[in-house]
């Protein structure tokens, strides 16, 4: 069962370093990159860079560089003729440790890119190259990355120039970060190949929810229908017991897929409540890719007879419907023990 990624949702899993991952098309206001990984032990200093080819020596519009030697910093450049240009750094509440993990998203806005860690806001670089120029993310040094995934968005500068706080303009970001469709494909030895699109013709999707409260409830329009792929991100605190997420009908409030991830059991369970009972629990799995204090990435995609679940790009399990009709399940309930950073439905 290949990995099937959501429609504008491009995700590239456990790279090696140096990597680079493409970015279709340059980046537009709405869009965003999410990486999350885990700084080494004896990290000296690790980068992120918006690179504007993909290629060394290219220009770079955005250079991101943690530093643990003495101080710890992280600075803030471009690169461009050849030519480095002028710091920026921040000195002050720097999130990066040694040995820890950490997320990271850097949202595209019309006149800069906001850098938020950890869910919290951290850095605000304004362009001094154009954004559309970039085209792919290259990440070097002393880290292992788990996912970096590209939400794509398009906003039009008519519906940015009406919008002028921060607040506005991150309202914006959430309606429009799904606006990419289509899904890459991943040949042997994980690079990303991106589909192509004729302008001017890329539908609008369900847009994603960023950093969302816990718990999460949201109505799925239309339905459950087969072929559609839901995105669950979240992180599991240190001393997390369990989470779920529940699919259900708010007409006869049954559960369709109950997904409980149970770290006090080492177990994820799969169950559904129709008629107010419980049936048989699943259990059975390859493998058990949720621990206390790191990210996951849920993709649940629904076929004509089964749910087919992936964790962090891999095959989980598979789940065959007990509830049949699964257009009457309009609801996504997301709830306990963790940290969510952005839902698609």
């Amino acid at each position: 069962m290949a990995f099937v990624p959501a429609q504008g949702y491009y995700p590239l899993y456990n790279p090696d370093i140096p990597c680079r991952s493409p970015i279709y098309g340059g980046l537009r206001p709405g869009m965003a990159i999410y990486i999350t990984g885990k700084v080494s032990k004896h990290s000296n200093s690790f980068a992120v860079n918006m690179g504007c080819g993909q290629y060394d020596g290219t220009d770079i519009a955005l250079h991101f560089n943690p530093r643990f030697e003495g101080r710890d910093t992280v600075v803030f450049n471009t690169f461009q003729s050849g030519s480095w240009g002028g710091e920026e750094r921040k000195n002050e509440g720097i999130p990066f440790r040694r040995g820890n993990h950490f997320e990271m998203a850097i949202l595209v806005q019309p006149g800069s890119y906001q850098v938020n860690v950890n869910g919290i806001p951290f850095y605000e670089f304004r362009h001094r190259i154009p954004m559309e120029r970039v085209q792919c993310v290259h990440v070097a040094g002393d880290v292992k990355i788990q996912s970096i995934t590209t939400v794509g968005g398009g906003v039009s500068s008519d519906t940015w120039s009406n919008y002028n706080t921060m607040k506005q303009v991150e309202d914006i970001l959430i309606r429009y970060f799904g606006a990419l469709t289509g899904g890459p494909a991943y040949p042997p030895g994980g690079a990303m190949i991106l589909p192509t699109y004729p302008s001017m013709t890329l539908p609008v999707m369900e847009t994603p929810v960023y950093n969302p409260p816990v718990p999460y409830y949201t109505n799925i329009p239309g339905g459950v229908s087969p072929k559609r792929t839901f995105i669950v991100k979240g992180f599991i605190p240190q001393g997390g017991q369990s989470f779920h997420i529940n699919f259900k009908s708010s007409r006869t409030n049954d559960i369709a897929l109950h997904f409980n991830v149970r770290l006090n059991e080492n177990a994820v369970v799969r169950n559904s409540l129709l008629g107010g009972s419980w049936g048989n629990e699943e259990r059975s799995a390859p493998f058990n890719p949720f621990k206390a204090g790191q990210y996951f990435d849920i993709s649940i995609r629904t076929g004509n007879g089964r749910y087919k679940i992936f964790v962090n790009g891999q095959q989980f399990c598979e789940y065959t419907h007990r509830f049949p009709n699964v257009q009457m399940i309009d609801t996504l309930e997301v709830g306990g023990n963790i940290v969510l950073s952005l839902v698609q439905i």
